[in-house]
């Protein structure tokens, strides 16, 4: 009986077919097609970051005697007035315009203008947040994107303790800590 020669190999007793080697030119096109996918995709993600959280918006803000205040900007749109809102330990408290006074913020180059203040009053603090020693107030610059579909949020500055006191708002020596303490 004479025995058949095929490219075929036997592997765990089932019959497998000889594969052939790839060619260097297709191996080659593949990791170029790969490649070229990643920086695509890479492109894209950067591009959607920068248009939902753009770099653009800056502030600051502080705590005052009645409350928090400070400033913000939107370099991309300098004579705009930033609509900013407070959230206080995680939950909104208020919402505004950064349109008043603030010399001080054109003097210092990050306004072309004087009128990006703003100032939440905070005598007390509303019924769901819960009564303690300090709390940590952040604000936000809202930011409007895909011709007003989206809204986002980006923070402006650091987050703000303070503590309220028979109506009067303390700053919190947290303030001045510093990020590795």
């Amino acid at each position: 009986m004479p025995v058949l020669r095929s490219r075929s190999l036997r592997y765990n007793d089932a019959l497998r077919m000889d594969m052939t080697k790839p060619s260097a030119r297709l191996v080659n096109l593949l990791i170029g097609k790969s490649i070229i996918e990643t920086l695509l995709v890479g492109a894209l993600a950067v591009f959607t970051f920068l248009s939902v959280f753009p770099p653009s918006f800056h502030g600051w803000g502080e705590v005052t005697a009645t409350g928090i205040s400070g400033w913000a900007v939107n370099n991309n749109s300098p004579w705009e007035r930033v609509e900013v809102q407070l959230f206080v330990d995680g939950k909104f408290v208020a919402s505004g315009e950064a349109n008043e006074s603030r010399p001080d913020v054109a003097a210092a180059g990050w306004a072309r203008d004087e009128w990006h203040g703003y100032t939440f009053v905070l005598t007390s603090l509303p019924v769901e947040i819960p009564k303690a020693r300090e709390y940590q107030a952040r604000v936000y610059a809202l930011h409007d994107s895909g011709a007003g579909a989206r809204k986002s949020l980006q923070l402006l500055g650091n987050p703000i303790w303070f503590e309220v006191i028979d109506g009067k708002v303390f700053s919190s020596s947290r303030n001045w800590e510093t990020p590795d303490d």
